[in-house]
């Protein structure tokens, strides 16, 4: 795989690039989304489904946490997924906002300590065989993709704007 960059310095930059950018979307935007959407919340709202088909905010916290113990800290044997979304709570918000520091906390010491050779290193995750700059993508989008859903159902049930943006012109040219 090295053949594929000019060098390794260019291999280098790809690799702060990505690392960068990993923490700037995971541990900056989600975890502070995540905590945000969390506190405007009830116990009693974060737990409620809204039907049999749907989960629970607090479920969804408890699936991201699980997803990242087993894609980035290789903590696969010991998640049951499944329990993730059986989970009826309530577990305190307190609970879980404490689980979504530790998570990233965690996944910043992680991603410091990870090396070029580790990207290009291929993995057995969940039954997928993944290497580790598509690991990284994995996670950043999958986190992401439920921060979306955790935050339209604040929107929703509080009719509210959750301000990600308020201090940003996104008009901007």
């Amino acid at each position: 795989m090295l053949n594929h960059f000019s060098s390794m310095e260019d291999l280098q930059k790809y690799h702060t690039y990505l690392i960068s950018e990993v923490r700037r979307r995971l541990i900056g935007e989600c975890q502070e989304r995540t905590l945000k959407c969390l506190h405007l919340l009830s116990n009693e709202e974060i737990w409620f489904r809204p039907n049999s088909e749907s989960n629970s905010v607090g479920n969804l916290v408890l699936h991201l946490c699980g997803n990242i113990k087993q894609w980035l800290l290789g903590e696969d044997d010991v998640r049951t997924r499944q329990a993730e979304f059986d989970e009826q709570g309530p577990i305190d918000k307190a609970v879980l906002k404490q689980m979504i520091v530790d998570l990233m906390e965690h996944s910043e010491r992680i991603l410091e300590n990870c090396m070029v050779e580790d990207l290009l290193k291929e993995y057995r995750v969940q039954g997928f065989h993944e290497n580790g700059i598509s690991i990284l993508i994995h996670i950043t989008e999958h986190f992401s993709y439920h921060v979306g859903q955790i935050t339209y159902y604040v929107k929703a049930r509080k009719s509210i704007d959750v301000g990600y943006y308020k201090d940003i012109d996104l008009d901007k040219k």
